[in-house]
């Protein structure tokens, strides 16, 4: 099963994940969050990053999500990547997570991304009018 780490601006990570626990009604095993706080040291949120990401590979790789391209979170996540076995993904959002959720134990990393980006996207929606 492919992990899955979501690197983010202060507790955004975590009540990402409250949601999907409560969309899915259930506690998903291959997912942690990294909250990186305003006055904290990259140098050192990359260290506990990397932890993370032996805890979560069982081999298949780990999915990293950030919430905001350029930002810190997003920073620390590209010093991460292994193509084909860490991957980045930012923009992270519900819709996202629980597409990612749904397709990790179906796909490789290379496709999860793509259904990350296209999850992602799908979940965006301009409301116009009348229901």
């Amino acid at each position: 099963m492919i992990g899955i780490l979501l690197i983010t601006h202060g507790s955004l990570g975590d009540a990402l994940i409250d949601c999907a626990i409560h969309v899915l009604n259930r506690r998903p095993v291959n997912l942690k969050a990294l909250a990186v706080a305003a006055d904290e040291d990259p140098a050192a949120v990359l260290h506990e990053a990397q932890h993370l990401l032996v805890s979560l590979d069982e081999g298949e790789g780990v999915l990293v999500m950030t919430d905001i391209y350029g930002a810190t979170p997003a920073n620390i996540a590209m010093r991460l990547l292994r193509p084909g076995h860490v991957e980045c993904v930012a923009g992270v959002n519900v819709p996202m997570l629980l597409r990612v959720l749904t397709y990790c134990e179906k796909h490789d990393i290379d496709a999860l991304c793509r259904k990350a980006v296209s999850g992602g996207c799908e979940g965006v929606h301009h409301f116009k009018g009348s229901i």
